[in-house]
C-alpha cells in the first residue's frame, strides 16, 4: 500500500506519475542550505523551484515533489514530474492546528478558508473567523467534509501524512495536497526548518528564514547555557497509556529536548527516534527516582496528585510523585502544540527553568507549572 498520509494534504493538482529527477542539471539557479531537517530538499531552477519531501518511513523514497511556480508565469519546458503548485498559494483547507499557526507567523492566514477539527485551534482570528463563518468547519480530519471544500472553492490543502494511509476522497479533487512531514522531524530545530518550505508556498522565503534564524539562534544559545549547568537531573516523561508507556527513544524529539535542557533521558538505552512502547512495570524499575516528571494532559479543570492517583495508584511509588516535583502542561489552555514546533526555543527554556532554576532565576513558565497538590488520602511512602 503507497505509504501516504492524512493530517496535512500536499499540493497534487497536475503531474502524477513516477517521480524523476530534473535531467536539466545546468539550470540550477541555487540551492537553500538545509541545515537541521531531514525531511525535505529545496532546489532553485529557471523559472520555477523544486521542492522534494522524502518519505520519513523509507528516506530511500520520494513522498511527493513539488513544482512551484509563479502564479501569473507559463510553464517553463521541461518540467520533471511532480505536482505543480502555482503560488502564492490561495483558498487553503488547513487539517491540522500546527499549521494554522505556522501560516499566522507567516501573515498568512487569511489564505485559509476551511479548517478541520476547530476545537483543537488556540489561535484568536481563526476562532473569530470560524464564527463569522468566513472560514469553513470542514469536520475531522480523518474524513474531512470534501463537498463543502468543493463549495467554498479550496485550491489547495495542507495536511499531515501517516505511513501506510491515504487521502481519501480528497484525492480526487484534482488539487495540490501539501504533505507536511514536519511532524516526523526527531530535532527541535529540524522541525522548526520546515518553516522555510512554507513560506515558499507564499513566497515568504525571506520572512520564514528570518523567522527560523532568530529562533536557531535563541536555541543555540540556550543550550549552551544549560551545558553550564554542574548536573544533569533525570527525567520521567508522560504515564501509562492503555497497556504501555510509551517513553522518548535515545534519538527521539523529547529525547533531543531532554538532553538540550541539560537533564538525562532516563531511557537512552532504548534505541530509536519515536516513542518506545514499555510495560508500566519496566518504567518503574528504571524511573522510579527520577528526579523530575512532566506530563501533558488536556481538560478544563488543573491535574492534581490526587487525580494522578485516582487514575492509577502505582503512579504514587514514584519519587517524583512524594516529593512533589511534577510539572504539567495542560494544552487544552496553552498554545504547546501550535508554538513549539515552529518555536523549540520556547519550550527548551521551560525546561532549563525546571530543571536549572538557578540558571533562569526571573523566568516565569510559558507552558508548564508545578502540579497542583490537591487532597492525597492515605499516600503510601516507600
Amino acid at each position: 500500500m503507497k505509504q501516504i498520509f492524512f493530517i496535512a494534504w500536499l499540493c497534487l493538482v497536475t503531474a502524477c506519475g513516477q517521480l524523476s529527477k530534473p535531467a536539466f542539471q545546468s539550470e540550477v539557479l541555487a540551492a537553500d542550505s538545509i541545515h537541521y531537517a531531514k525531511g525535505f530538499t529545496i532546489r532553485y531552477y529557471d523559472g520555477y523551484i523544486q521542492a522534494e519531501i522524502i518519505d520519513p518511513w523509507d528516506t530511500t523514497n520520494l513522498l511527493q515533489r513539488y513544482l512551484l511556480i509563479g502564479r501569473d508565469l507559463p510553464l517553463p519546458k521541461g518540467l520533471p514530474k511532480g505536482t505543480i503548485v502555482r503560488t502564492p498559494v490561495q483558498n487553503l483547507a488547513v487539517y491540522a492546528c500546527v499549521h494554522v499557526s505556522i501560516l499566522e507567523q507567516l501573515g498568512e492566514l487569511n489564505r485559509i478558508i476551511g479548517v478541520c477539527e476547530p476545537q483543537y485551534m488556540s489561535s484568536k482570528v481563526m476562532k473569530e473567523q470560524l464564527q463569522t463563518g468566513r472560514v469553513a468547519d470542514l469536520g475531522m480530519a480523518t474524513s474531512p467534509n470534501v463537498e463543502k471544500m468543493i463549495d467554498i472553492g479550496v485550491e489547495c490543502i495542507i495536511a499531515s501524512p501517516f505511513q501506510n494511509s491515504n487521502f481519501g476522497a480528497a484525492e480526487k479533487l484534482g488539487i495540490p495536497i501539501i504533505e507536511g512531514a514536519d511532524y516526523m522531524e526527531s530535532s527541535p530545530l529540524g522541525r522548526a526548518e520546515w518553516g522555510r518550505f512554507y513560506g515558499l508556498l507564499f513566497n515568504k522565503q525571506v520572512k520564514a528564514d528570518s523567522i527560523f534564524r532568530g529562533t536557531e539562534d535563541r536555541y543555540l544559545s540556550l543550550k549552551e547555557l544549560a551545558a553550564t549547568a554542574s548536573v544533569r537531573p533525570t527525567v520521567l516523561t508522560e504515564r501509562r497509556y492503555g497497556s504501555f508507556w510509551y517513553v522518548p527513544g535515545n534519538e527521539s524529539y523529547i529525547a533531543h529536548f531532554l538532553h538540550d535542557a541539560g537533564a538525562a533521558n532516563i531511557f537512552d538505552d532504548e534505541k530509536g527516534v519515536s516513542s518506545i512502547p514499555l510495560a508500566f512495570e519496566t518504567v518503574l524499575d528504571k524511573a522510579i527516582h527520577a528526579d523530575f516528571w512532566l506530563l501533558k494532559y488536556n481538560q478544563t479543570e488543573e491535574m492534581t496528585y490526587r487525580d494522578l492517583r485516582t487514575e492509577y495508584t502505582p503512579y504514587e511509588l514514584f519519587d517524583a510523585f512524594k516529593n512533589r516535583n511534577i510539572y504539567t502542561c495542560n494544552t487544552g489552555s496553552v498554545p504547546y502544540y501550535e508554538e513549539s514546533p515552529m518555536h523549540p526555543d520556547y519550550l527548551l527554556k521551560d525546561l532549563i527553568a525546571i530543571f536549572h532554576p538557578e540558571l533562569l532565576p526571573d523566568y516565569k513558565l510559558r507552558y508548564y507549572k508545578k502540579m497542583v497538590r490537591g487532597i492525597i488520602p492515605n499516600v503510601r511512602r516507600r
